[in-house]
């Protein structure tokens, strides 16, 4: 089997490094490129290796000239969809890890994914255990109707909630069919203490040095409590679930929304 030919937009950036880590290390994959907005030299060095491959900020010039089969975003919104669009009408598959992508954009990915006829593999995590654990919380979430997310992050996270805790609320929604039932507290000394709330999913936020991304969903009913818990160590547990689709996108045609579609959850 002929290995599979990757770009790495976004190459410089923290997860950028860490693709670049760990799919050099993999025998069926082969990287050829790589991308930055603003680029200071014509090659970058690859991890732990002799080689080096041609270092370009012009997206399409780069692909013309290595003709990948995939290109791997982990960029910012804007630079990701721009990529996207670049990558698609060059005829090169695409798996995307940046966030914030809107129904309207995942559309534009999907029609033109299919106009020209390659894959597109777009992921909000790329953590397979993140991902079962949402899975199984969709499916716990049928039994209880109370239930609360405690979501960990270091202290340089932007965001608050999580888009992971926000999406896992509404999947157990989802798998509930309905609202949970929240337990209002009838008197609130410090505001806000209770966190967030979705459809009766109260959501609390930990900003600490010490965390990479951790998630702590807790049922509740009479007499017992479920608790799931994920905790991501480093980056380097998104490299299994970013090399499954490197090797499942170039067999597909058309937009794959979610990593649990390739694990058939």
């Amino acid at each position: 089997m002929e290995t599979i030919r990757v770009v790495v937009n976004g190459a410089l950036g923290r997860m950028g490094k860490e693709v670049m880590w760990g799919l050099s290390r993999d025998p069926g994959i082969e990287i050829v490129g790589a991308a930055e907005k603003q680029v200071t030299q014509m090659r970058l060095p690859l991890p732990e290796k002799s080689e080096s491959v041609p270092f370009s900020s012009n997206l399409g010039a780069l692909l013309d000239s290595v003709r990948p089969d995939v290109l791997i975003d982990f960029t910012t919104y804007e630079a990701c969809m721009a990529a996207a669009r670049i990558s698609l009408s060059h005829g090169v598959n695409i798996v995307v890890g940046t966030t914030g992508l809107a129904p309207a954009d995942l559309k534009e990915i999907e029609e033109l994914a299919l106009k020209n006829n390659v894959g597109a593999v777009v992921a909000a995590n790329f953590s397979i255990g993140a991902v079962l654990l949402q899975h199984y919380c969709k499916l716990a979430a049928k039994w209880f109707d109370h239930a609360e997310i405690i979501e960990l992050h270091h202290n340089e996270k932007a965001d608050a909630p999580s888009g992971t805790a926000l999406s896992t609320a509404r999947m157990m929604v989802e798998g509930k069919g309905g609202k949970f039932a929240y337990s209002p507290t009838k008197k609130e000394t410090l505001g806000n203490v209770r966190g967030g709330q979705v459809d009766g999913i109260a959501i609390h936020s930990v900003r600490l040095p010490g965390f990479m991304a951790s998630q702590e969903v807790i049922f509740g009913t009479l007499g017992q409590r479920l608790v799931l818990r994920h905790d991501a160590i480093n980056r380097e547990c998104y490299i299994p679930g970013v090399t499954m689709a490197v090797k499942e996108v170039v067999k597909r045609k058309g937009l794959v929304n979610g990593l649990d579609k390739l694990l058939n959850l």
